[in-house]
């Protein structure tokens, strides 16, 4: 079967079959755009009437690799490429699509292609700053209602991991649940629940064990038609097991941890939006456990909101919390209101986001130099026509 779909193909179009595998190529007919199940709804449509070119369709960015999109449209699966304005617009990665993006094109159903014109606007998305030194904004996944912050109840519990992510979830506008995994290999389950409870002020959490299928049907409110949940959490948290059973089928690779830390490897490698039999669409990501965030100021008054309001109750309006006197916070990590690792956590972001405000504006007017160069140098080349 696959021999007979390469012989139909250029030679081009075999080389990006064989380079991009997670695309079928081409895929007409397959998660056909229905509208209420994808999410489209009354705001979509009065954008996509306010969209300047008649032409272009609507679809929905199900995978992204490297600068090929495979998107969901009325004419099926496509694979999309962005346009060159779109490209040369572009000062960041922002500014590109992302899973789980609305985004407008222009359709070649014959060939399996289209061509992305514009992104719509974004109700909700994730981002963070990318592994490593380079400053850059990187999106995660795009227009959620729910996210499910996913932590294993084994060695890789990390409370403070837990509390980044939910800043992360605040971050997006999306609604943050936590879901707590493999409870059949954790012994003090109510202990650890008590601990995310500490960090997590009126989040939903939820104790499961895909293994012994107990507390899953605690997840399907989440589940609705048109709704759009994505899971967040490290490798070896059990995102692709709980993919496999909204799905019904084993659709993402799954493999076992390592004994000796309970760590996992990166069985997911890339973003993806899956239709669920419920009419809810589920985002899978890679596991993160280099999580630095992009933008967060407001979001860490959620997510610390404790540690906000004893700071409030401080003697001086501009106490740094270390040695002044009637300082609320150092008092209550006295007193042990206030758990010592949660302030330092709690001190290690905001300095995190004071480095990045710093240098922040440094890129923006680097990328905007490099657009004026590259719009004086199209100008001049134009110029000699």
């Amino acid at each position: 079967m696959c021999r007979t779909l390469y012989r139909t193909l250029t030679y081009q179009q075999w080389v990006k079959t064989v380079t991009y595998g997670l695309f079928l190529y081409p895929k007409s007919g397959g998660n056909t755009l229905n509208s209420k199940q994808f999410g489209w709804n009354e705001i979509r449509e009065t954008q996509r009437q306010d969209w300047p070119d008649t032409n272009a369709i609507p679809g929905r960015v199900l995978v992204e690799h490297k600068r090929m999109y495979r998107i969901a449209t009325d004419h099926g699966e496509l694979l999309g490429e962005i346009s060159g304005k779109l490209r040369f617009d572009a000062l960041s990665r922002l500014d590109y699509p992302a899973v789980g993006d609305w985004v407008m094109i222009h359709a070649r159903p014959e060939e399996g292609k289209a061509t992305i014109q514009g992104i719509l606007p974004r109700q909700s998305f994730f981002s963070r700053k990318v592994a490593g030194t380079t400053l850059e904004q990187q999106i995660i996944a795009s227009n959620v209602d729910t996210v499910f912050l996913v932590n294993a109840l084994n060695q890789d519990f990390n409370i403070r991991r837990m509390e980044r992510y939910l800043v992360m979830a605040y971050e997006s506008g999306a609604n943050p649940v936590f879901v707590l995994t493999k409870a059949d290999l954790c012994d003090d389950v109510e202990e650890k629940r008590q601990l995310v409870e500490n960090i997590a002020f009126g989040v939903p959490i939820h104790v499961v064990s895909a293994r012994t299928n107990t507390g899953m049907e605690e997840l399907e409110p989440y589940l609705q038609e048109g709704k759009t949940v994505a899971l967040l959490g490290s490798s070896g948290a059990g995102k692709s097991t709980l993919t496999n059973l909204f799905l019904g089928e084993e659709v993402q690779l799954v493999k076992e941890v390592r004994e000796d830390d309970d760590r996992g490897k990166h069985t997911t490698t890339h973003r993806e939006l899956f239709p669920l039999p419920t009419g809810a669409l589920l985002i899978d990501t890679p596991g993160m456990r280099e999580l630095q965030l992009w933008e967060a100021d407001s979001s860490s008054d959620h997510g610390f909101s404790d540690i906000k309001e004893l700071a409030e109750r401080c003697k001086f309006r501009d106490c740094t919390h270390k040695a002044e006197p009637g300082c609320a916070v150092q008092g209550a990590i006295m007193s042990g209101e206030l758990e010592k690792g949660r302030f330092e956590s709690y001190k290690k972001l905001l300095r995190e986001l004071a480095f990045m405000d710093r240098k922040g504006d440094k890129v923006l007017e680097k990328a905007e130099r490099a657009k004026w160069k590259k719009t004086s140098q199209m100008m001049k080349k134009n110029s000699f026509k």
